[in-house]
């Protein structure tokens, strides 16, 4: 039996106290201090690891005054915190050992749009896509890009000083910023704003904080404006921190937002901010320029700039390569065609143009291409080119690009391309020598790597490949790193010109010289005792703070190499996370973790899960424990010799006996298994899997909820309930067996069993179930024009009529069809981690399919989710796995069949929702979809939303009901409701067309079912 884990490392006293008088003084927010969700906001997108001693969730602005005025208590004067939005630095910025303070949850409200003067004013937690979404139908945007838009908050980017592409055409987040409105750390509330001369001086006569803060700042700014203008480099990206450069605007007018942007949260906490908004390019065009060698991209990249484009990405073929196995190549392939004869594509220029007049555009775009055309093939010229017009297609490829920082996270192997001196800046015209000397370095260790960036503003990400568990190369990081900031100072650059400096505050000293004083002063008045976020970009004068180290700060790779390699390759689905936040996606239209929209817990999304089972993983090897050897013991006990053991252990858990795996448990139990993270994290990071082996060793030792039982074991009762349903649909739809089963189940309904059997519609048909012996029968043609459906439990019993109009439609457009003889899927075992009755079913499915198919006659799934676990789950059983197609992927293949029938139909349009599954884990097959519509002379639409909430069963359990409810919420319920909409929809997956059924009492069809209606009245 294994061992349980009591021992972790918990608040410590005085952290806890500070909580207990937030609580005390009436804080609305959230106060957490379990060890989950200190584990869970331990990472961000960085080599590092620190855990937080609690975390603080304010609601209001009067929480973070009371969390600011309690912290300048003497009592509380050790107490240290840091803010947090969005998480995804890539320095260590928001990672601490004392409390963090996450705005992101509650204070995201944009408060305010005024179109006329073009600005908005909203909370520090507001997404900028969320607020760009909310731009848009104003024709305006939040001009600062960034990769991690989808998730970077304002407040983060504030704090940060973030910028991305574009950013020689609309600068930094600090460049946009109109007032900031503060909370300093003695709880006072500051609006900060340009002040002209009259305000400034009242303002430094005041006798306090706020007094002394501008007394400080302007007379740096008086005393050392010849040293200052010696120091900061006129780059386009400037430096993030304390920005003395800017503390006068271009005006002439004072201005202490150039101080707090960048801060990075150690001077204050950013509460809301007024931003300028800018109109939204009425058109524009990206021109896709391909080279032979990335070293050609770069030296091209300054030539382009004659041309004068918006701005200019590139990126290196590891990037490229990665991208194009990834779900988003997809979407951009069209856009990169490789004629033959091409050489290899080695690296790429993004150019973009925008402009408010079309002709203008297009001129410019015809300058740009002329002259490639010209230069085409000439030593250091690229050798072609596309061009992408609109904003939608050429977001497709900026889509691209952005998920470039994950994207080298999912290279193979134990070395992962890592951020530790991956933003240096450098003036554009040094970038391509600079980038030939970094890349010596690089190759001098023997190290890979992948490079993109922004070659426009002289910024180039490098992230050189690293295993962070192997001592060895972890010691490389101080050794090229310093080597790095030799090379940035010899090009005239800086090592931080986008990312902030986090734990490589270090090296401010270096950068600043003399001035690194001034730094510590304007540290020390915001920030007297060194409380906000110490350790990052300066400490104060008094106290004898120092910064921290890179290589003193403990590492995800230290912890990581506590866990035995074996056990490391069995989970490697969570191992190699690497922070990047994808998962964290706002938008409500995106598949992307379901669970996490629906909660907005870090614990509940796919980074969180994965650093729970990481840290998992790493008490059970603290413990003695090999994991590996754990599950075969598993399965080779009994499960009466087990039971024992299981009702004394679920009866201390009922008393209270701590074990930290019923936190991973909580974790675990409200992922959808809707695999969104599968396809769209590109790390890969596969929560389904890896929480299908936790459940199989957590349930070894505590007891199951008797709807585990019930949900694994239906597929293999339905056919015997099938024969005689009405007793099984009476206890679904009587109110008392309802509650009875709420209550001692754990399920709050079921879907009810069809009346009219599979097996009665087929005879009617005359359809045959498959068999070798029946297609050996078959004539040559025949078997050419036949398919077979592979049953699924949920269409086959609670949805029979969408399985024989299937039969139908292919009927129609000439096809024999059978039916392969039911077998259980096992999909619903691997969800609850029922891994042994999983791989015994598997197995067994595999034998029939493999005979099955090697008769040459295609097999065909209706429901994505199950069709897609042959293909997916079943990897982990066998390695040679039979071709089971989506019903899409396969008609797709049959167009001169389907285009028989186009010209008896009139057109009409439908709208596609279509499951996540089959969304995010068969990308294109979607497209299939619209070709097949397409054939026959209709038209359909993928229609944007995010997950209904169903996702198998989890939508029918009880405890996962309301929060089934609200992700419906987010994006179905008002597409399905809407007028427009009304006799258009069809929905792909089982789980979607039940929801509906269950949430609006409406009935879907399946997209076949559509066409089969269309088929029949125009015979």
């Amino acid at each position: 039996m294994i061992p349980r884990i009591s021992t972790v490392e918990t608040t410590q006293a005085h952290y806890v106290s500070f909580i207990e008088a937030l609580q005390a003084k009436g804080f609305a927010g959230e106060l957490n201090q379990d060890y989950a969700n200190r584990i869970a906001l331990s990472t961000d997108n960085s080599i590092y690891q620190l855990l937080p001693q609690g975390v603080l969730y304010p609601k209001t602005l009067d929480d973070l005054v009371l969390i600011a005025e309690l912290s300048a208590q003497a009592a509380f004067s050790q107490v240290t915190l840091t803010p947090r939005g969005g998480g995804t630095g890539t320095n260590g910025q928001s990672l601490t050992d004392g409390l963090i303070v996450d705005v992101s949850k509650h204070m995201n409200g944009i408060l305010e749009i005024n179109e006329q003067e073009r600005w908005v004013r909203v909370q520090g937690g507001v997404v900028k896509d969320q607020l760009n979404a909310a731009l848009k139908p104003y024709g305006l945007f939040f001009a600062p890009e960034l990769s991690t838009s989808n998730r970077a908050t304002v407040g983060g980017m504030i704090n940060t000083d973030a910028s991305g592409q574009g950013s020689c055409l609309y600068g930094k987040t600090r460049d946009h910023v109109l007032e900031l409105k503060s909370v300093l750390l003695d709880g006072t509330v500051w609006n900060s704003a340009p002040l002209d001369e009259d305000e400034l001086e009242k303002l430094k006569l005041r006798e306090d904080r706020v007094g002394e803060i501008h007394r400080l700042v302007d007379d740096i700014h008086s005393t050392k404006k010849e040293l200052i203008d010696a120091k900061f480099p006129t780059l386009n990206r400037c430096l993030t921190g304390y920005d003395l450069a800017h503390i006068r605007n271009e005006s002439g007018r004072f201005n202490l937002n150039s101080v707090l942007c960048g801060g990075e949260g150690s001077l204050a906490f950013i509460a809301e901010a007024k931003l300028n908004v800018l109109p939204i390019p009425k058109f524009a065009a990206l021109v896709n320029v391909k080279y032979d060698s990335f070293e050609s991209s770069l030296r091209d990249a300054k030539a382009l700039m004659d041309w004068e484009p918006t701005s200019i990405e590139t990126i290196d073929s590891k990037v490229l390569n990665l991208a194009m196995g990834d779900i988003v190549w997809d979407t951009v392939k069209d856009y990169f065609p490789e004629k033959e004869g091409d050489p290899d594509t080695l690296g790429i220029n993004l150019v973009e143009y925008t402009a408010d007049d079309e002709s203008v555009l297009q001129a410019r775009v015809n300058k740009l291409t002329q002259h490639l055309e010209k230069v085409a093939g000439e030593p250091g010229k690229s050798f072609g080119f596309s061009v992408v017009y609109g904003g939608a297609e050429i977001n497709k490829v900026w889509g691209m690009r952005k998920k470039a920082v994950g994207l080298l996270g999912n290279a193979q192997g134990q070395e992962r391309p890592i951020p530790f001196v991956e933003d240096t800046a450098v003036p554009p015209e040094n970038l391509a020598d600079f980038i030939m000397e970094f890349r010596a370095v690089l190759d001098s260790h023997g190290l890979a790597y992948g490079m993109f960036g922004h070659v426009d503003a002289g910024v180039l990400h490098v992230r050189p490949a690293i295993d962070m568990k192997d001592e060895a190369q972890e010691s490389m990081i101080r050794e090229i790193t310093d080597q790095v900031v030799a090379l940035t100072q010899k090009y005239n650059g800086l090592l931080w010109g986008e990312h902030g400096k986090g734990v490589r505050s270090e090296y401010s000293p270096a950068f600043f010289g003399e001035l690194y004083v001034e730094l510590q002063r304007i540290k020390g008045v915001f920030d007297p005792h060194n409380q906000l976020n110490p350790g990052k970009i300066a400490t104060p004068v008094v106290g004898g703070a120092e910064l921290l180290k890179i290589d003193a700060v403990q590492t995800r790779g230290q912890l990581d190499r506590q866990i035995s390699a074996k056990t490391r390759d069995t989970y490697n689905s969570a191992m190699f996370c690497n922070g990047n936040g994808a998962c964290y996606n706002y938008d409500p239209k995106d598949a992307m973790c379901p669970s996490w929209k629906g909660t907005r817990e870090r614990i509940h999304s796919p980074k969180g899960r994965a650093s729970l089972i990481r840290e998992w993983l790493r008490l059970m090897s603290s413990q003695g424990v090999d994991l590996t050897e754990e599950s075969s013991r598993i399965k080779s006990t009994s499960y009466i010799k087990s039971l024992p053991g299981k009702i004394k252990n679920t009866l201390k858990k009922q008393k209270g006996e701590y074990d930290y795996s019923h936190e991973v448990h909580e974790a675990m139990m409200g992922c959808l298994a809707c695999k969104s993270c599968v396809g769209q994290c590109p790390i890969k990071v596969n929560v389904p899997d890896f929480r299908a082996r936790f459940l199989e060793v957590y349930y070894s030792r505590y007891l199951r909820p008797a709807k585990d039982y019930m949900v694994g074991s239906l597929e293999f009762m339905v056919p015997a309930l099938s024969k005689f349903p009405a007793p099984y649909n009476w206890a679904m739809q009587n109110k008392v067996m309802k509650r009875v089963f709420k209550q001692y189940v754990g399920m709050v309904d079921s879907p009810t069993i069809c009346k009219h059997t599979l097996v009665k519609g087929l005879k009617e048909r005359g359809v045959e179930f498959a068999s070798v012996e029946i297609i050996s029968g078959m004539a040559t043609k025949q078997r050419e024009k036949s398919v077979i459906i592979v049953q699924d439990a949920f269409t086959s019993f609670f949805e029979t009529q969408l399985v024989l109009d299937i039969i139908d439609l292919l009927n129609e457009l000439g096809f024999t069809v059978m039916v392969a003889p039911f077998m259980p899927n096992g999909k619903p075992l691997h969800v609850h981690g029922f891994m042994k009755s999983f791989e015994k079913a598997a197995s067994k499915n595999i034998s029939m399919l493999r005979a099955l198919g090697q008769t040459g006659v295609p097999l065909v799934g209706i429901d994505p989710s199950m069709t897609l676990t042959y293909r997916q789950e079943y990897a982990q059983v066998a390695d040679r796995l039979p071709t089971v197609n989506l019903i899409q992927e396969w008609l797709a293949t049959q167009q001169e069949a389907v285009a028989t029938k186009a010209s008896k139909l009139p057109a009409h349009s439908y709208k596609l929702l279509a499951h996540c599954t089959e969304k995010t884990s068969a990308a294109a097959s979607i497209k299939l979809w619209q070709q097949i519509y397409a054939a026959l002379g209709q038209s359909l639409e993928v229609q944007a939303v995010g997950c209904c909430g169903m996702s198998g069963t989890y939508g029918h359990e009880a405890e996962n009901l309301e929060t089934s409810k609200t992700i419906y919420d987010l994006s179905w319920r008002d597409v399905v409701n809407a007028d427009e909409n009304k006799g258009k929809l069809v929905a792909s997956g089982y789980s979607c067309r039940s929801q509906v059924k269950r949430m609006d009492d409406q009935k879907i069809p399946h997209p076949a079912q559509a066409l089969l209606d269309l088929v029949r009245a125009n015979r």
